[in-house]
């Protein structure tokens, strides 16, 4: 079954004071392309996602994104961390101006949050090595929710795929019956005219204007385009069931499939049979189009 290059995941944890979201989503691409959005400060945790996406797929434009937050209020002001640390070091001011003889003149809640100590202070944890362990240990699951998105899509892709597989096969099968009777027809056809030309005219070549007739034809048989369509058909039957990346054979393979259905309308000299080549450029097309999706 084929994989798409689409698909979505996201994935939320949470380990105080910190929570955050994981997200990844992907669409086609001819490639295997990788943007990825980390907070500042984790390289580390970068190297290690691109390697996870780098093994597990082959193609596709691929994003991943990491959006982490503070459940300690930070931004909105200094936090608690902050706060305890700048009163702690206010009382050994005041326990050392004592110890001195030198009486403080208490502070206001305002001086205090004027001070540079709270504007400048860090309320980050001074070793985050735990919060990396645990992105790092998300990774896996987040990369193989992902996979299954888009072998959920490339489901749906198979069974779209192979209905249009099917319509291409029965069409060329209208295709090779309409090519035997019209053969027949042709033959018959040929032999009159060649007797009528013969009979009106004078100085003809028979034997010339025989293999004219017969290069004729022969440009007008498609035969070969026809048993060519049927091993395009086979071809692809088989890539449905190749496990990997079958997208650009697949590419190739539909180019081989336009390549004889034009020829084939080109040839057709008949109304039915241009029809039929008419659709089958029409079906080929539209799988063309789901064929860009598969990894």
């Amino acid at each position: 079954m084929v994989n798409s290059m689409t698909g979505f995941a996201a994935l939320e944890g949470a380990q105080p004071p910190h929570r955050w979201r994981w997200e990844i989503r992907g669409v086609n691409g001819r490639g295997l392309e990788i943007r990825l959005r980390l907070p500042d400060g984790m390289g580390d945790l970068e190297v290690a996602l691109r390697k996870a996406i780098s093994a597990r797929f082959r193609r596709g434009n691929i994003a991943a994104s990491l959006r982490l937050h503070s459940e300690s209020g930070a931004g909105d002001g200094p936090g608690p961390a902050r706060i305890d640390r700048v009163l702690a070091s206010l009382a050994l001011i005041e326990a050392r101006a004592n110890a001195l003889g030198q009486e403080l003149r208490p502070s206001s809640a305002a001086e205090i949050l004027s001070l540079r100590a709270m504007a400048e202070g860090d309320d980050r944890e001074p070793d985050q090595s735990a919060l990396i362990t645990a992105l790092r240990e998300q990774i896996a699951p987040l990369i193989e929710s992902f996979a299954q998105a888009r072998a959920d899509e490339g489901a749906a892709l198979d069974n779209i795929l192979s209905r249009q597989i099917d319509q291409i096969a029965a069409l060329v099968e209208q295709a090779r019956i309409m090519a035997e009777e019209r053969r027949a027809q042709m033959g018959e056809t040929l032999k009159r005219n060649l007797a009528l030309v013969l009979e009106n005219s004078e100085g003809v070549d028979a034997d010339r204007l025989a293999q004219e007739l017969a290069l004729l034809a022969v440009k007008a048989d498609v035969t070969e385009e026809v048993d060519r369509l049927n091993a395009h058909v086979a071809a692809a039957r088989a890539l449905m069931e190749t496990d990997g990346p079958v997208g650009r054979k697949f590419d190739f393979l539909m180019q081989e499939f336009n390549r004889e259905a034009n020829t084939l309308c080109s040839k057709s000299g008949a109304s039915e049979l241009t029809r039929i080549g008419l659709d089958l450029k029409t079906v080929i097309d539209q799988m063309r189009e789901q064929v860009q999706n598969v990894e």
